[in-house]
């Protein structure tokens, strides 16, 4: 009995091979498509991040502009806060050393003239027409 391949064997093989090589040569490249896909994949999220971290300091940005536009406007309220107090504490002072100046001129006089009534009533004792023009304006 003979077991050797006979011709058609051999042909049917050498056809197998090269179909599986041409298989195997496909899939390969199928492979490399794929990984070249997933490289793509990878370069996507990787500008996806890029942009996102790009925006996020951004964010981070303008939240420090608008911080420090806040501590700028606090300062600013305080300052016109202190401007307005001190003002209102240096009028009040003004004012009331003015009305005490006044208060206290008024107050001479009104002793000043109530000697000179005094010093009128006496002289009035011994000069009647002074007496009458006292009584007639009710100082007697």
């Amino acid at each position: 009995k003979e077991t050797g391949f006979t011709q058609e064997d051999r042909e049917r093989l050498i056809r197998l091979e090269t179909t599986l090589k041409v298989f195997m040569e496909q899939v390969d490249k199928r492979f490399e498509q794929i990984d070249k896909r997933f490289e793509q994949v990878d370069k996507r999220f990787e500008e996806l991040r890029q942009d996102m971290n790009a925006r996020f300091e951004l964010m981070n940005k303008r939240f420090e502009q608008l911080y420090t536009f806040l501590w700028i406007i606090t300062g600013i309220f305080t300052t016109l806060t202190a401007t307005v107090i001190a003002f209102a504490y240096w009028d009040r002072r003004t004012i009331i050393r003015k009305a005490k100046e006044e208060t206290l001129e008024h107050l001479e006089r009104e002793g000043k003239l109530k000697k000179l009534i005094e010093v009128l009533r006496e002289k009035a004792k011994n000069d009647k027409e002074l007496e009458t023009i006292l009584r007639k304006y009710g100082l007697l």
